[in-house]
């Protein structure tokens, strides 16, 4: 996962507004009581980053994956 479909997958399950802010302020304990954006900061992979926020947030598995990736070009 890079970093665009990572931003693209927050908006799209937890919209732009509340996705800021469990960004900035949700602080997760894998990463070492530290928020994703500081984990990203400090080169934590996207991916790991995304499944941890997934886990914290209680975001089922049915809309973990795929979600970020760009829409298919006819």
């Amino acid at each position: 996962m890079r970093k665009s479909e990572f931003r693209r997958a927050v908006d799209t399950v937890f919209g732009e507004g509340y996705g800021r802010v469990v960004l900035r302020d949700l602080v997760l304990t894998e990463f070492g009581d530290r928020t994703a954006e500081q984990a990203l900061a400090e080169g934590a992979p996207p991916r790991e980053v995304w499944t941890a926020l997934c886990d914290a947030e209680g975001v089922p598995l049915a809309r973990r994956h795929g979600v970020g990736l760009p829409a298919p070009r006819d």
